[in-house]
């Protein structure tokens, strides 16, 4: 288990237990964090689980694909140098603590 964090626009945290494997997004939809719509179920086809990563984890998590990249630059409100679709990133035991803001509205 790894914990994640994530905060909304309002600055209220949610602090849920990510099974390893899982993805950011789905940890989020499980545990009913708001903000996280999750339109396409984790597909990347679309840019509803669009979180900012803290700068901290950035190099862990690592930069979007190819495929992501394209919905980021088309599909995001507020686009920033640590934007990721939550539904690409898949929690390991080195993102414990993994913090995320999510954006005040998903497209």
């Amino acid at each position: 288990m790894a914990k994640v964090i994530y905060i909304d626009s309002a600055g209220r945290e949610y602090a849920v237990d990510a099974a390893v494997g899982d993805t950011v997004m789905g940890t989020a939809v499980k545990n009913g964090v708001p903000g996280i719509v999750a339109e396409c179920g984790g597909n990347c086809s679309c840019a509803t689980c669009h979180v900012w990563v803290a700068e901290e984890f950035a190099p862990a998590v690592g930069p979007p694909g190819d495929m992501e990249e394209d919905l980021l630059d088309m599909g995001v409100s507020e686009r920033r140098d640590t934007s990721r679709l939550s539904c690409q990133i898949r929690v390991t035991a080195a993102l414990d603590g993994l913090t995320v803001e999510i954006p005040p509205e998903q497209p």
